[in-house]
């Protein structure tokens, strides 16, 4: 009966957590998010341009971007689908226990392990979907709104709290409504694709079965001394994810592997070693490989000197992104406009999503608005991270990214 009433208040701890959490963050998502008209902006290696083209096809920003009160039409709503597209993860609650805790949510203290899933994420959309590609439905996706976030918050804690102090044994939540998206595909190619995305989510989902969720890498964390409740570190991260993989028996994923920087050195021979299951395979079995490379961009603060060399990462096409943030906040960074930073931001909690039903609901899973922070907010400590598809293409980016060190000066 003792250890009942331990789990029960456990569980509200929990709830209470997780609804001051979505209350501690719910400015931001009243916030917007301002886009200069003067300077481009660069996502994972695609360039926008905002600039007026005709004064009579001005339209409003949506989704919480706005460019300076108004924007053309065309290369915005681009931005906007390619943004959306990619893939967002954020804390979760109510999802299956972590074995050895009584855990069902990771608020407050799995953000970098969630960047580091978003990170990844977009490593196999390249693999598996192109840069090019972007989800036909991201344009449907509705802006959150943050007065009926944070009141469905403080719903879902009272229900809560009351449901404790009754005793009973289920809880019954309000939960946000979700505008379904049901649509038919132009071809088979289209198809495929929407396959592969499905696919590529349920791979994150936060359930024991899932390659990449949560529960599994906790358990690969394991190795490094870390367990469910500690904070992760970005390079941390990064080896967890290289376990993730390796393990990962998934006839898919044969294709691919990760390769860890060691003391921020890429050794090229042991790169074309992971990718090449054959030396004499001219390149036909050659594995697509995911670089990670952990760094310290300065000592207690970022140094601005680096400015220009994380500009420089993120403008190549090779890039997923950059696994970092603020001192003890992890962002997911993928593009910048000027000396600001553009993110996803994974502190918002949202409900746990069953990823093996068919047809799961992908909305919660792309962000509708896009961040800003400035270069100077960052923490130093980083991993960046690159998609080469075979052993040429990582020559290629090797090219690529000693030009960015040579250029920015570092």
């Amino acid at each position: 009966m003792e250890a009942t009433g331990t789990d029960e208040v456990d569980k509200l701890k929990t709830k209470f957590v997780s609804a001051w959490n979505n209350m501690k963050y719910s400015w931001v998502l009243k916030t917007k998010t301002y886009f200069s008209r003067n300077s481009p902006v660069l996502l994972l290696g695609k360039c926008y341009h905002f600039k007026y083209e005709d004064e009579n096809k001005l339209l409003p920003a949506r989704s919480g971007c706005t460019i300076e009160d108004h924007v053309i039409a065309g290369n915005v709503e681009e931005f906007r689908k390619d943004f959306i597209s990619r893939i967002w993860l954020t804390y979760r609650e109510e999802f299956p226990q972590i074995e050895g805790s009584a855990l069902t949510t990771d608020c407050g203290w799995g953000c970098t392990l969630r960047t580091g899933q978003m990170l990844l994420a977009q490593g196999l959309i390249l693999h598996f979907l192109g840069r090019a590609w972007t989800w036909p439905d991201a344009l449907n996706i509705e802006n959150s709104d943050s007065e009926s976030w944070t009141s469905n918050t403080v719903k879902k804690f009272t229900a809560s709290f009351e449901a404790s102090l009754s005793g009973e044994r289920e809880l019954k939540t309000p939960t946000v409504s979700q505008k379904k998206t049901i649509r038919r595909y132009s071809d088979d190619h289209e198809m495929r694709n929407e396959i592969y995305h499905r696919k590529i989510i349920s791979w994150f989902g936060d359930s024991p079965l899932a390659l990449f969720g949560l529960h599994q890498l906790i358990e690969y964390g394991k190795k490094s001394g870390k367990k469910a409740g500690d904070w992760y570190g970005p390079a941390v991260v990064a080896h967890i994810l290289r376990k993730a993989v390796e393990e990962a028996r998934h006839p898919d994923l044969q294709g691919i592997t990760i390769y860890v920087a060691q003391d921020c050195t890429v050794y090229s021979s042991d790169v074309i070693d992971k990718q090449c299951t054959s030396m004499a395979s001219d390149n036909i079995d050659d594995k697509a490989v995911i670089i990670l490379i952990p760094v310290r961009l300065g000592g207690e603060r970022t140094n601005t000197d680096y400015l220009d060399f994380v500009k420089g990462i993120l403008s190549l096409e090779y890039c997923v992104g950059i696994i970092g943030g603020k001192p003890k906040q992890s962002y997911y960074f993928a593009g910048f406009q000027d000396d600001s930073l553009i993110y996803m931001d994974p502190h918002y909690c949202q409900s746990f999503v069953d990823v093996s039903i068919k047809d799961f609901p992908l909305e919660t899973f792309h962000c509708p608005s896009p961040k800003k922070m400035s270069f100077r907010k960052m923490d130093p400590s980083c991993t960046i991270g690159f998609y080469c598809r075979n052993v040429q293409d990582f020559k290629r980016a090797s090219e690529e990214i000693t030009k960015v060190f040579f250029t920015s000066g570092i």
